[in-house]
């Protein structure tokens, strides 16, 4: 914070920048040179400055001396950057079709009381004959007991524990947990969850781990996973552009591979989905519907452990490798306000109950309303957990809710109690999209309460195997 002088006005703090930031509301936090009053970014507006600064040409929100051009170029991290083999522009987003136009959408505070109760009737009628309550399945894992019981870890990181237990013992209990695979985690982050299912795993034969994430990320556990018998990658790509059949590993390998994923933030979970099953032909938009490979049965699986589980290569292809087996997924949804009806694969769903892309844009906006209310009330009394307490980043939570997502201006039309109902509402019907999509490529796949309520608020966990043999 910037410093108060004796008449009340705000000056910069002692070694800081004396560039006051007008749509922050205070002065910049940059430290100094010596001697200097301004820092590098704003050093134009000191009048004695000798070098001038200009903007990026790869990214005007920074600048950079005008005499350091050409060297600050090469190395400018915005800077265009030879893309890996596995990058495939856009071959996830799905095929733009005739309604999805743009659409100037109104936002809900602005919409008449009526235009409201029209569209939760539509809502309602779209539900009808949806189970409204999942199965619960809290499980656990014994690869977590050690650190479930280990005190040194605060409440925000044994939340984060229970989660990944449930996880791997829904992942148990499905079969999934096996050797010969190729575990492809999505918006991987840290990717603890690898590390656990490693844990789980260890002395089994031939298990990969692709960790899949966007961003840089710091404090990785990449390293504590080193060993003869599994081998971690990170693919640093956005999953909109990843082509899973072009990655070196699974060229390679072939192995089965099992899409795994802990709050996959809105979009990211149904590109995802297209990631794993969708045709290669991105161009033209057509889809795979042929259904995957059958499941091994689990005695099957468990007699071909440690022997050569990996299938017979089928439909090698010399544009993108070799046919992908998918043995299976598990992902905790979260953010479905950060849905997109682009990339969303539960159009048909949607579209035979009489739901397009207009009412699309509403859903996503009114999902928010399931958590927003509570975790407001909740006073996010986690967040303050003491430094060495064991407390990790509480990233996935962060984003479970848009800022505005319940403008103040709607109390008097819809009661905070309706709000909550008709934003879980429309979390089922966008998740039971995906289990329709899912079905229809030849998967049974269901949703799971995998936590309680007060350990995550986002507790649904989709799963899918391929149908059984019979």
């Amino acid at each position: 914070m910037a410093e108060t002088t004796g008449d009340g006005v705000l000056a910069p703090l002692p070694g800081r920048c004396g560039f006051y930031v007008e749509k922050k509301g205070r002065y910049c936090k940059m430290i100094v040179a010596s001697g200097k009053k301004f820092c590098g970014e704003h050093a134009n507006v000191d009048q004695e400055g000798e070098r001038k600064r200009i903007p990026c040409p790869f990214d005007p929100k920074h600048t950079v001396f005008e005499d350091s051009l050409a060297k600050h170029l090469k190395k400018c991290n915005s800077r265009e950057k030879p893309q890996p083999v596995y990058y495939v522009k856009n071959i996830n987003a799905g095929s733009q079709d005739e309604d999805d136009i743009p659409i100037n959408e109104v936002p809900l505070a602005d919409r008449a009381k009526e235009e409201l109760d029209l569209l939760i009737k539509k809502l309602k009628k779209a539900v009808h004959g949806l189970t409204s309550k999942h199965e619960e399945r809290i499980l656990s894992h014994p690869a977590l007991h050690e650190a479930l019981s280990d005190p040194k870890n605060g409440d925000v990181a044994f939340k984060h524990l229970k989660q990944q237990a449930s996880l791997l013992g829904n992942m148990k209990a499905l079969g999934l947990l096996a050797a010969n695979r190729c575990f492809v985690e999505f918006g991987a982050g840290k990717g603890k969850l690898s590390h656990w299912i490693n844990v789980a795993l260890r002395g089994s034969d031939n298990v990969h781990f692709l960790l899949v994430e966007r961003s840089t990320t710091r404090f990785k556990v990449d390293g504590k996973n080193k060993s003869a018998d599994s081998m971690f990658e990170r693919l640093q790509v956005d999953i909109q552009h990843l082509s899973l059949r072009k990655v070196p590993l699974l060229c390679e390998k072939g192995l089965p591979v099992i899409g795994v994923g802990k709050h996959l933030c809105g979009a990211a979970t149904d590109l995802a989905l297209r990631c794993m099953l969708e045709s290669s032909g991105h161009d033209s938009g057509e889809q795979n519907n042929q259904p995957p490979r059958k499941r091994l049965k689990q005695e099957e699986q468990s007699e071909r452990v440690g022997v050569d589980a990996q299938p017979p290569p089928t439909g090698l292809d010399s544009d993108m490798g070799k046919e992908l087996t998918v043995s299976g997924l598990a992902i905790a949804l979260c953010c479905h306000h950060r849905c997109d009806w682009r990339h969303y694969v539960g159009k048909e769903f949607l579209r035979d109950r009489g739901l397009g892309a207009l009412e699309f844009a509403a859903l996503q906006r009114m999902s928010s309303w399931a958590t927003c209310g509570l975790r407001k009330a909740s006073g996010r009394s986690d967040s303050s957990s003491p430094p060495g307490s064991g407390r990790e980043q509480w990233e996935e939570e962060d984003h479970e809710h848009g800022d505005d997502a319940i403008p103040s201006s709607l109390d008097g039309v819809v009661s905070a109690e309706d709000r909550e109902h008709v934003g879980r509402l429309c979390k089922l019907l966008i998740d039971y999209g995906r289990v329709d999509y899912l079905q229809r490529k030849g998967f049974t796949s269901s949703l799971h309460y995998y936590t309680s309520r007060d350990v995550s608020l986002e507790n649904v966990l989709l799963t899918a195997v391929p149908n059984s043999t019979g």
